[in-house]
């Protein structure tokens, strides 16, 4: 897939990237390079292949999902500036 320079300039536009004329000309041959290599990936037959999150399975270790406080709130909100029945008192900031 090959990439041109306004294409080029509108992703560093996106990016927020401010990139000079000469250094467009040469991200776009780098662009297009990338692009190509990951077209190559299409190229594999991945059929059967299940998804995995890395090389070697592992199980993680369960717990049970017990919701707690932790019973330590008045702790948590000794150091606030302002606090009401273990909130923080904030400013509104919305009208």
């Amino acid at each position: 897939m090959q990439v041109d320079e306004a294409t080029v300039k509108r992703i560093a536009r996106l990016a927020r990237i401010r990139i000079t004329e000469d250094e467009a000309k040469g991200l776009e041959a780098e662009i297009s390079g990338i692009l190509n290599w990951v077209e190559q990936l299409d190229e594999v037959d991945v059929e059967g292949v299940e998804p995995m999150t890395r090389v070697v399975p592992i199980r993680l270790k369960m717990r049970e999902d017990i919701v707690a406080d932790g019973e330590i709130a008045d702790d948590v909100t000794k150091n606030a500036p302002l606090s009401e029945d273990h909130f923080y008192v904030v400013p509104k900031v919305v009208e």
